[in-house]
């Protein structure tokens, strides 16, 4: 057996070249034998096709690069929950940029590994550069690390909050997402204060009363899209709170935060300013490839807790002697160039590109709220802040709604999410595919009617 040629070096896009055509093509059958949203048949069916495309995953013998590349990555696209079609729409799960995309397909070629300069010197100047521009449209100044995304940015908010200041108190609402508790327990913090909100975004009367009876140090977390309704917390107000008690606050934004970006909805994240912490997905209204996260900070000093030393990556005489030391950038020690898609995505789209994406996905969702609203066998929980709509059929019971949005899944018609809203079960629709037609939606809007029980 030859030995198998590499992606990188001089020769590596001669090798890679061929191989692409094989994967596209591979890509290409996979979805068109997939034929919707989702594959038919449920997990057992999936697993059955999965299985016989695989067949010995650890072979005595391999077969070809061609073979190999085209069994397995038509299995992989025809068993694939595809966000590209418009009848996905369940979870913030991006159909990437097919820039995006490819510039991640530079990022493995290259494989640079940001845990020292020296594998990585383009890499890690490019990073420096687009997050300290990022961090900048929230407070001048500023700076973010890239992360894996909102749940590694909530807990590396937590730990640099505990760091600065001891065994923090954690204050989020009901509507905070599942990992800023998680990162509380990782990180042997007491369990989190929980406030009401009883209208999808925090209380702030509940706010007050609990910074009031509480004890220092206090760390708020708010949220700037919420997974289940994409409802933004009363910023400005909570600020004002934290600002009044002492308390630090942190804003997830994973979801809302590309707003920033446009001059129509920015304004809905007024007072986000004020935060001393702020999570951003650019995998979710940023349509960059998994993983694009960040968490920003509006003085780099902030991230000085993460400073940490092994002498094989940043010697103290190597950063003495001017070497950029890059390990207080990550909880990580290997991490892939995930900042070279984001750049590219900047540089090719601009402010104007991006927030026009923005704009339209959700303007997309105000249509299909529309719909809803016009539909006589539809309820609509309420109009959309960002791009996610809640919907259920017309006197359905929850075990209903429930099984309409399984047998959806199962017959591969349709990929809708569940949410709990209002003590009622809702189904959910999160757009975030700017190329979906109101033509889309209201075929999703009949496909969902053809399931209700009549």
């Amino acid at each position: 057996m030859h030995t198998p040629p590499l992606a990188g070096g001089p020769h590596g896009p001669t090798a890679l070249y061929p191989l692409l055509g094989v994967v596209l093509d591979a890509l290409r059958e996979g979805a068109v034998a997939r034929g919707g949203p989702l594959p038919g048949g449920g997990p057992e069916a999936v697993a059955v096709r999965v299985g016989a495309a695989v067949g010995d995953p650890l072979p005595l013998r391999g077969t070809s690069a061609e073979e190999a590349l085209t069994t397995l990555v038509r299995a992989l696209a025809e068993g694939a929950a595809d966000p590209a079609d418009p009848r996905c729409a369940a979870h913030l799960h991006t159909p990437p940029l097919a820039l995006a995309a490819a510039a991640d397909l530079a990022a493995s070629a290259l494989n640079p590994s940001l845990d020292s300069w020296d594998q990585a010197p383009a890499a890690a100047e490019l990073e420096a550069l687009v997050t300290r521009a990022l961090a900048a449209e929230f407070w001048p100044g500023g700076d973010a690390l890239v992360t894996s995304g909102g749940t590694e940015s909530n807990q590396l908010a937590l730990l640099l909050a505990r760091e600065r200041h001891g065994a923090v108190q954690v204050v989020q609402g009901a509507n905070a997402h599942h990992s800023v508790a998680r990162a509380a327990w990782l990180l042997g913090l007491s369990e989190p204060v929980t406030v009401p909100a009883p209208s999808g975004t925090l209380d702030l009367a509940a706010l007050d009363e609990a910074l009031t009876d509480l004890h220092h140090p206090l760390l708020v977390t708010a949220t700037a899209g919420t997974t289940d309704t994409g409802a933004i917390d009363p910023l400005p107000e909570i600020a004002a709170l934290c600002a009044r008690h002492g308390a630090e606050l942190h804003v997830d934004a994973a979801y809302g935060g590309p707003l920033i970006f446009s001059e129509t909805h920015r304004a809905k994240l007024r007072g986000l300013e004020h935060a001393h912490s702020v999570t951003l997905d650019l995998h979710k209204l940023g349509w960059q490839p998994v993983a694009a996260g960040l968490l920003a900070v509006p003085d780099p000093a902030r991230l000085a807790p993460l400073a940490h030393t092994a002498d094989y990556l940043n010697a103290d005489d190597d950063t003495e002697a001017g070497l950029p030391d890059l390990l207080g950038r990550s909880l990580r020690t290997t991490r892939r160039p995930d900042v070279l898609k984001i750049a590219v995505t900047l540089r090719a789209l601009g402010r104007t590109g991006l927030a026009e994406l923005v704009d339209r996905t959700l303007a997309l969702a105000g249509t299909l709220a529309d719909l809803v609203e016009e539909h006589p066998r539809l309820d609509l929980y309420e109009r959309p802040a960002l791009s996610t709509v809640l919907f259920r059929p017309t006197g359905a019971s929850d075990d209903e709604v429930a099984g309409i949005r399984r047998a959806l899944l199962t017959e591969g018609r349709a990929v809708l999410g569940r949410a709990r809203a209002d003590g009622r079960l809702w189904l959910k629709a999160t757009l975030l595919n700017p190329h979906t037609t109101t033509g889309d939606l209201a075929q999703l809007l009949k496909t969902v009617e053809g399931s209700i029980p009549r």
